[in-house]
């Protein structure tokens, strides 16, 4: 095929082009080979099969993530160390009680300063705004969203507010991956995957869990496991751990014995556990999802407030609801906790946590569900410890069994908590007692509640939805430029007789007519049927006189998803796109034909 600004003519037809070059900008072969080195990479992107250019990619957000990551967790690791007793940044137990109820306000003081003024949707952070971005604006996530995600979510977490540090590590690595392909201007079909690369490094490089990462991508955010979107997944939260390890060496998070179930007896216990835990999951988004609806009724300012008085108010009497809560995490899966402190401790953050993430504390949810989990795990096994002494293990692998299946059916992704579990505890022994009780919990949230993951149920409390169907899905991994014809004709509106009858002896199947501007698509067929018509031959053609099945020249990007070229269509109730380039050529065309040729081959692959 040749290029659309190549056109294939004979010889002495050549002025077709030439005719007006004021029409035909940019025809000259002397391109700068940077910027065709350039060029030919976004134009493999588009492609599915691009895997060298996608691990390039991948290599480069782990590294833009890694950064970001690490300054975050500088900027809140830091000053606490420095504040807190002891030099431990989880000890906000070791605070006067004046402090710990003082200090959670005035970090909703300072979230106010720093929120108020700001439009609604430049306050939208966190992972539910990277999937509405994803499914609604191609992954484009804006970067006064990145600062202020950045920001308010240290304030939060340096004040003691009961968040986690997860769901802002997903934003802010989401978010610098979308830069650097906003800045080399992929296509979507890319910048999809680009933001799952993020994603699976802001979490490898927050919880030093880079499998758990990359099955979170995919589970979380892209909805599909594929071969090919693996591999830059990987490849990505590999980088990131590398870059933090390299900074900060390689920590453990938890350090845990390797306990193991006794025998078949304690898989019963194991079953309650899963169905403990799922009526918490439930209850947890039912809990947040209602504090979530007061949001319009109630301004900014007081819900800050509301969600800095109430954490004071428990951390008067529990202190360990402060914070993440990874020491207090640590100390219940060893087992070093007392029954009725557990429960009460279970029963504040369970509450307290949704409440303040619903009132607006921008954080996230995970390392408290991990908590949480966990509580719930230690006061059953302490539970039937007490009953039973010789019937069951230590309560730390109920608590670590149950930090797993709280993330997996608060967040609806099995196969990503199991793998979090696992690469957190390093024991393989909780594989089987986790699988089952996950997946016991995930069916209590979907059956009993009726309820996807939060983050879902958050997009559609905002009236927006996540899914994709099938078409969608399979659309959406490649773009324009992948499928796009590009061998068609340019001409003017009005040509001579000659020329017209060169245009009509080629083979391409479409003309572009133009005055300056495209005015109009003309299918070659018919200007040769118009043609054979003629018995006397006019000096000049008007070609959008003559009878002829035309359409309007609807414009696409070579960067947009096959998706949203079968959306323009419907829009513009069309058959067929003109294809543009970064600078407004059009470079090619694509028709409501190839889109369902690609489609049935795909399907049938």
């Amino acid at each position: 095929m040749a290029p659309a600004n190549e056109l294939t003519l004979p010889t002495d037809s050549l002025m077709i082009q030439s005719a007006n070059p004021k029409n035909y900008p940019d025809h000259s072969p002397l391109i700068r080979k940077d910027l065709l080195s350039l060029e030919h990479f976004r134009d493999r992107l588009s492609h599915i099969d691009s895997l060298p250019q996608l691990l390039i990619l991948g290599v480069l957000s782990g590294l833009a993530a890694g950064l970001i990551i690490l300054a975050f967790r500088l900027a809140v690791e830091i000053p606490l160390s420095l504040y807190l007793p002891d030099g431990n940044p989880e000890n906000f137990e070791g605070l006067s009680t004046p402090v710990r109820i003082a200090l959670p306000i005035a970090g909703s003081l300072l979230l106010c300063l720093l929120l108020w003024r700001l439009a609604p949707r430049r306050r939208s952070v966190g992972i539910v705004h990277v999937l509405e971005r994803l499914r609604y604006h191609q992954g484009h996530l804006p970067a006064i969203n990145i600062l202020i995600q950045f920001a308010a979510a240290s304030i939060a977490l340096l004040s003691g507010q009961s968040a986690g540090r997860e769901g802002p590590a997903v934003h802010l690595g989401a978010g610098s991956s979308s830069l650097v392909g906003q800045w080399m201007r992929v296509p979507n079909n890319s910048m999809r995957l680009l933001v799952a690369c993020g994603t699976a490094a802001g979490i490898s490089a927050a919880f030093s869990t880079p499998l758990a990462g990359v099955v979170f991508a995919m589970e979380v955010v892209l909805l599909e496991y594929t071969v090919l979107g693996f591999t830059p997944i990987i490849v990505s939260a590999v980088t990131a751990n590398l870059v933090v390890s390299a900074s900060l060496g390689t920590q453990t998070l938890l350090n845990v014995p390797p306990l193991s179930i006794g025998d078949l007896r304690e898989i019963p216990m194991v079953m309650l556990l899963g169905l403990l835990i799922g009526l918490l999951a439930g209850g947890f988004n039912r809990l947040m999802l209602g504090t979530v609806a007061l949001q319009p009724r109630v301004p900014l300012y007081i819900r800050l407030l509301l969600a800095g008085v109430l954490t004071g108010a428990v951390a008067y009497a529990f202190p360990q609801v402060m914070g993440v809560g990874y020491d207090t995490l640590q100390a219940t899966l060893l087992g070093q906790q007392e029954l009725l402190w557990l429960a009460g401790l279970l029963l504040a953050k369970w509450l307290l946590t949704p409440v303040v993430l619903g009132l607006g504390i921008p954080a996230g949810l995970i390392g408290p569900t991990f908590v949480i989990g966990a509580l719930a795990g230690a006061l059953l096994g302490s539970l039937g410890l007490l009953l039973s002494p010789d019937s069951l293990s230590h309560s730390g692998l109920y608590a670590m069994i149950g930090m797993g299946a709280m993330m997996g059916a608060v967040l609806n992704a099995p196969l990503a908590a199991l793998i979090a579990l696992l690469e957190l505890t390093g024991n393989p022994h909780i594989i089987l007692p986790g699988m089952l009780a996950i997946v016991i919990s995930n069916l209590t949230v979907r059956a009993f509640f009726r309820l996807p993951s939060i983050f879902q149920s958050l997009l559609q409390a905002q009236g927006l939805d996540y899914r994709q169907e099938p078409l969608a899905q399979v659309l959406s991994r490649a773009a324009v430029g992948s499928l796009m014809e590009r061998d068609f004709l340019r001409a003017s509106v009005t040509e001579s007789s000659h020329r017209a009858k060169v245009l009509a002896q080629q083979d391409a199947s479409w003309v572009l007519l133009s005055d300056g501007a495209p005015r109009a698509l003309l299918p070659r067929a018919d200007l040769t049927l118009w043609l054979e018509q003629q018995e006397d031959e006019p000096p000049e053609v008007n070609l959008l006189n003559i009878p002829a099945h035309r359409r309007d020249p609807v414009t696409v990007s070579f960067r947009a998803t096959l998706q949203e070229a079968a959306d323009c269509m419907r829009q513009h109730e069309t058959d067929i796109l003109c294809v543009s380039s970064n600078r407004g050529q059009i470079i090619g065309l694509l028709t409501r034909a190839q889109l369902e040729a690609y489609y049935l081959r795909k399907q049938a692959l």
